[in-house]
C-alpha cells in the first residue's frame, strides 16, 4: 500500500509540474523559430503574398494545420464576419456581434495554391455541423470561407460541391461569405499551441475535436 501510495504522489508531482511548466510564459529560442511562422505583419505588403481566411471553430486548432504547409508565411487568429470593430475575446465568445473565431493566412501562391489551403481546410472541420464546431456551440464557432476574389469564391464554391457526394448528399453546412473585416484576437490567443501544449492538447480531446475529424474524414490532422 504504501508503494502504491508512492507511485501515485509521483505521478501527481509529475502532473503538476507539466501543468505549472505549461502556464509558464512562452520562450522561443531561435532554435524553437525556425520552422515557424512569424506572426508578424510586415510579409503583407509584399506583392508575391496572399491572404486567406477560414473560420473552423476554436482558432487555436486552425493554426497548425496551416503552419506545417510549405509556403504559409504566418497565422493569425482573429475575429472576423460581425458588425462590432475591435471585438474583445470575452465579446465574441458570449455570442451577439456576428464575429466568428477565424484564421487569417499569409501565404506564397508560388509555393502552395489556394486549393491547397481549402483542402486543408476540410480536413480541419466538420462540414455538416451547422450549430457550430465540435464541442463550441453557437454562431461564433461555425465554419466558414472567406474569399476575396470571384477565382476563391469558385475554388471554394467547387470543393464545396465535390463534398456532396462523400457525404451521401447531405447538405454542407459550411457558408462562403465575402471577405469582411478581420480584427487580430489577443496575444494570449496566437500560436497556442506552441505556448501551452499540454492544455492545447487537453483542449482538443475534451472538446471531441479529433474524435470527430477521424469519424468524418478517416484521420484527425492536428
Amino acid at each position: 500500500m504504501a508503494r502504491l501510495r508512492q507511485v501515485l504522489l509521483g505521478i501527481c508531482l509529475l502532473g503538476i509540474m507539466a501543468w505549472t511548466w505549461d502556464a509558464l510564459p512562452y520562450y522561443a529560442t531561435a532554435d524553437s523559430l525556425s520552422n515557424q511562422p512569424s506572426l508578424t505583419s510586415a510579409a503583407i505588403t509584399e506583392d508575391n503574398l496572399a491572404i486567406a481566411t477560414f473560420a473552423g471553430g476554436c482558432f487555436w486548432c486552425m493554426e497548425k494545420p496551416f503552419d506545417v504547409l510549405e509556403g504559409v508565411v504566418s497565422t493569425t487568429s482573429g475575429y472576423t464576419g460581425g458588425t462590432v470593430e475591435n471585438p474583445s475575446y470575452e465579446q465574441v465568445s458570449a455570442g451577439g456581434t456576428g464575429h466568428v473565431e477565424a484564421v487569417q493566412i499569409t501565404y506564397d501562391p508560388a509555393q502552395v495554391t489556394y486549393d491547397d489551403l481549402l483542402s486543408v481546410f476540410w480536413q480541419n472541420v466538420d462540414p455538416l455541423d451547422n450549430r457550430g464546431q465540435f464541442c463550441d456551440k453557437g454562431s461564433q464557432y461555425r465554419a466558414k470561407i472567406f474569399v476575396q476574389t470571384d477565382q476563391e469564391r469558385q475554388l471554394a464554391e467547387t470543393s464545396k460541391q465535390a463534398l456532396a457526394s462523400r457525404f451521401g448528399n447531405q447538405p454542407i453546412a459550411t457558408a462562403i461569405e465575402p471577405t469582411q473585416p478581420f480584427y487580430a484576437a489577443e496575444d494570449y490567443h496566437q500560436d497556442y499551441y506552441l505556448k501551452h501544449p499540454v492544455r492545447y492538447n487537453f483542449y482538443r480531446t475534451a472538446c471531441g475535436r479529433d474524435k470527430r475529424l477521424a469519424e468524418v474524414w478517416g484521420t484527425a490532422n492536428h
